[in-house]
């Protein structure tokens, strides 16, 4: 049990912790991932920045994840989608939906400057969990085209399921902890409150 997303964030800094003067970039899935990625940069003398990508949500069940996409528009669709009743239509508007919002918070997040380049970086992916996995894969797939010299996934919590199907995609995964019950990400935080866009734009704007 994580008593909020900075407890967490400095814990994983310290398993982080041989990364720091190789000026990582750490890049954090929005928005919960926010807080905390800029905390680990901040430990290990890295740079900060977002990695924007959307979950895709089962019909009527807008929590479960039935595949995710990412800013280029490249989707990954699971396995399971088919069981939820995501037809192919429901999936490309779905699709669609996920993009527009993806456009508008890179319009929100980074006006003020382009995203960093992970060519060539030390490249850390922070979320505050996982439980599918679908956001973190459609991140690592986009930021390995993009030639980073390592990719690490970094997180919490996830089940060891998920952590599985996560690193194929990575280099190197750092998890703290890999419960075989695990129901939410929000079960192994005391203080798990929503991460707003004013903070986020916030938090990036002092990163400049």
């Amino acid at each position: 049990m994580f008593n909020d997303r900075v407890d967490a964030a400095r814990q994983l800094a310290e398993e982080l912790k041989q990364y720091r003067g190789q000026n990582p970039l750490v890049l954090a899935i929005p928005r919960g991932a926010v807080p905390m990625a800029k905390v680990i940069a901040d430990e290990l003398g890295g740079s900060f920045d977002v990695v924007l990508v959307r979950k895709l949500r089962a019909p009527y069940q807008p929590e479960l994840a039935i595949g995710s996409i990412d800013e280029s528009g490249w989707a990954y669709i699971a396995d399971h989608a088919a069981s939820t009743g995501a037809s192919k239509d429901y999936i490309e508007t779905e699709k669609k939906t996920q993009m527009e919002t993806i456009r508008k918070r890179r319009s929100q997040y980074t006006p003020i400057r382009p995203p960093i380049d992970p060519a060539g970086r030390i490249v850390i992916v922070i979320d505050d969990g996982l439980a599918t996995g679908a956001t973190m894969i459609s991140a690592l797939h986009g930021l390995r085209a993009r030639k980073p010299a390592k990719l690490i996934c970094a997180v919490p919590v996830a089940p060891p399921d998920t952590l599985k199907r996560v690193a194929a995609m990575a280099d190197e995964v750092i998890c703290l902890e890999a419960p075989e019950y695990f129901q939410a990400v929000g079960q192994f935080y005391r203080n798990f409150s929503q991460v707003e866009d004013d903070e986020v734009i916030d938090i990036l704007r002092h990163s400049i």
